[in-house]
């Protein structure tokens, strides 16, 4: 049983990484020790056995939360619940913590999101939530196809289907292959057809534009997961940047280097993500036919490509504990 007030072995470390997944952790790893900071895990899995004794106070430091909506895909199903308990004991104490409850929100719900990006002003896709199965059918028929479902705790492209035709959507809620949303909230969505075959996905560290990351989409795929780590459990065709099923990459990824920290719509994300506390995230848009920026998904768990790393002029692990150091 671990104790998180139990400062013994705390004693070293400046910043606590609060996530479920290690597999995402070394590249991190390694820039702290490059940087010669110290750093301690709380790993929030069903099995941690952590405690709060909450008599006591947290360990001084700062707090960096990379809780993921997929957690629950690796087992950790009451990871969420976990890091909400966490995040509140340290808000309580004032501790310093990176991505704090209110993200933890945004990252486990795509109704936040959009509910926030489109009071900013920002064009969002046409959705709509449905609770449980019962008005699927119903809700679907006010869409023209194609049309989008997806999770709305999503990650990972999480029950993220396309359907060209109303039947195969009616085939798909009626059969056993329909994908059950953690939450019991699905999502139906226009489709939004992008200028050029690809996503933009846009780096924030510390609230400031990093770099933007061109994703190609010409096989069609939705799982666009950046990291190294991931893996794909069934095999379609892997494309859209994801992994191949030895975690190797494929080229998909690209820097957009037209893009800068001057760019409008950088600069108008950059202040739509101070007013929500939001310092390290991912955010990803299409670019439309009529020159549209759709934005559609704030991944506050982000993971960076090693192939666009080596491209920048700094790698954004580097620059993430530069940003925690200084704190």
């Amino acid at each position: 049983m671990a104790t998180l007030n139990n400062t013994q072995n705390n004693t070293q470390a400046k910043v606590f990484i609060l996530h479920e997944n290690p597999e995402w952790i070394p590249p991190f790893a390694t820039a702290f020790k490059k940087a010669n900071i110290d750093f301690q895990e709380w790993v929030f899995s069903d099995e941690s056995g952590y405690t709060i004794d909450l008599a006591y106070e947290p360990p001084q430091g700062v707090f960096w939360s990379r809780l993921s909506a997929s957690s629950h895909t690796r087992g950790h199903t009451y990871a969420k619940e976990y890091a909400r308990a966490v995040l509140a004991w340290l808000a309580q104490h004032g501790r310093r913590v990176v991505n704090g409850e209110n993200v933890l929100e945004f990252e486990v719900s795509k109704v936040r999101q959009y509910l926030a990006l489109k009071a900013y002003g920002f064009k969002t896709p046409y959705t709509t939530a449905v609770f449980g199965k019962k008005s699927l059918l119903a809700s679907a028929k006010k869409y023209t196809t194609p049309f989008i479902v997806k999770h709305n705790q999503g990650g990972k492209g999480l029950g993220v289907k396309r359907f060209d035709d109303f039947a195969d959507f009616e085939r798909y809620v009626n059969g056993v292959d329909f994908e059950e949303p953690i939450d019991g909230i699905t999502l139906i969505q226009d489709y939004i057809p992008s200028k050029e075959p690809f996503i933009t996905r846009a780096e924030f560290i510390g609230g400031k534009f990093h770099y933007a990351v061109r994703v190609d989409t010409s096989a069609g795929s939705f799982q666009l997961c950046p990291a190294d780590a991931c893996r794909i459990e069934s095999l379609p065709e892997l494309a859209g940047g994801t992994c191949d099923i030895n975690g190797t990459q494929n080229n998909a990824f690209s820097l957009r280097t037209e893009i800068t920290a001057d760019t409008p719509i950088i600069q108008k994300l950059e202040a739509f993500l101070a007013e929500h506390h939001i310092e390290v995230a991912g955010v990803e848009f299409i670019e439309t036919p009529s020159d549209e920026t759709v934005i559609y998904d704030i991944n506050t768990n982000t993971n960076y490509n090693a192939t666009v790393e080596q491209s920048a002029s700094q790698a954004a692990a580097d620059r993430v504990v530069e940003f925690l150091s200084g704190l």
